[in-house]
């Protein structure tokens, strides 16, 4: 190893190490971490703007989530606009008066078809390990 080699590992190793002190040009003015300072107590709010409720007024749980958001953008007493014509139609196109209130319970039922498969994707699905049946060894999803 030459001497200019070792003169610049001395002084990398010199420049590295004065890191770790805390005086001179590398000096840091931080707080010291291991100090405990007081902070305040905390205060109660002397009101909590809480109404009590009125006899006689539907419960907030009662109001329905687009007339309680409207209420909370716009102020208490707003109401949401009536639907439009097109979009009553499209509401009664979809079927949304005739939905079954109990569709997400039997939605997961085992026994609920959710979506026509068809006859190929329902035996390759059905198929079991090892199956050689014809019909599902010659599948194939081609484009």
């Amino acid at each position: 190893m030459s001497s200019l080699t070792r003169a610049a590992l001395v002084a990398i190793t010199a420049l590295g190490l004065s890191a770790c002190g805390s005086s001179g040009i590398f000096g840091r003015d931080a707080p010291d971490e291991f100090a405990i300072g007081r902070s305040a107590p905390l205060v109660v709010p002397p009101d909590y703007n809480l109404a009590p409720p009125r006899p006689g007024a539907p419960r907030p749980m009662e109001t329905g989530a687009q007339t309680q958001a409207m209420e909370a953008l716009f102020g208490p007493g707003v109401r949401p606009a009536p639907k439009s014509a097109g979009e009553q139609k499209l509401l009664d196109d979809a079927g949304a008066a005739k939905s079954d209130p109990s569709a997400r319970s039997t939605a997961g039922d085992p026994n609920t078809e959710v979506v026509n498969k068809g006859a190929l994707l329902k035996t390759i699905i059905d198929a079991q390990p090892g199956n050689t049946d014809p019909a599902t060894a010659t599948a194939s999803i081609g484009g």
